[in-house]
C-alpha cells in the first residue's frame, strides 16, 4: 500500500502514484521538445520536492538518454536536489564579516542542535542546513537566513528560540523576521 505524501497542506494528500502520473503527463508533452530536459527536471522537482532516482530513470527513458547522463545534468546544477529537503532551509552566512563575527560558531551550534551536517535534512523533514558566502548584510553580522527571513546579529543562545518559531509557527503577537 502506498503511503500518502504531504503537499504542505494536511487536507490534501498526494500519493506517489499521483506524482508519477503528473510526471508522465509532463513527459508526454516535453519528450520531443529540444532543450526540454531542464524544464522537465525543474517540474519534476516541484512535484516530488526533490529528484528521486525512480523519477530520474523515468525521465532518462522518456528522453532516450542514459540515467548517468540525466544524473550528470542534475549534479551539475546546484538548484537540483536528489534528497528530500526540509520544509525550512536554514542558511548560515560564512562571508568574511559573518565568519569573523562568529558565523563558524553559529554553524557548529546549528549542526549540533539539529543533528545534521551542511546539505543534510532533519529526519522529520523540518530543516535543511546550508551555507552561503554573503547575504548582503555584513554590517549586521553574523547573519542566518531561514527561508527568506534574515536574522541578524544572531547568537548561539538565540538559535533554539528562532528555530522553534519555524518548527511551531510564530506566536500571535510575534513576527518571525528579526
Amino acid at each position: 500500500m502506498e503511503s500518502p505524501i504531504s503537499t504542505g497542506c494536511d487536507c490534501n494528500q498526494v500519493t506517489e502514484q499521483d506524482q508519477f502520473r503528473q510526471l508522465d503527463d509532463i513527459l508526454s508533452e516535453y519528450r520531443s521538445v529540444p532543450g526540454g530536459l531542464i524544464p522537465v527536471l525543474q517540474m519534476a522537482q516541484a512535484i516530488f520536492g526533490y529528484l528521486p532516482e525512480t523519477a530520474l530513470r523515468r525521465i532518462a527513458h522518456a528522453f532516450n538518454k542514459s540515467y548517468s547522463e540525466v544524473a550528470g545534468v542534475v549534479s551539475f546544477y546546484s538548484f537540483f536536489n536528489t534528497v528530500p529537503r526540509g520544509k525550512h532551509t536554514v542558511r548560515v552566512c560564512l562571508g568574511t564579516a559573518c565568519y569573523v563575527r562568529g558565523g563558524k560558531q553559529i554553524l557548529a551550534s546549528l549542526k549540533s542542535h539539529l543533528g545534521i551536517d551542511v546539505g543534510e535534512t532533519t529526519a522529520d523533514l523540518t530543516f535543511t542546513l546550508d551555507v552561503g558566502r554573503c547575504f548582503g548584510a555584513c554590517g549586521l553580522a553574523p547573519v542566518i537566513m531561514i527561508d527568506e527571513d534574515v536574522h541578524q546579529r544572531i547568537k548561539a543562545s538565540q538559535l533554539v528560540r528562532v528555530l522553534d518559531q519555524y518548527r511551531n509557527g510564530p506566536a500571535e503577537d510575534e513576527e518571525i523576521g528579526e
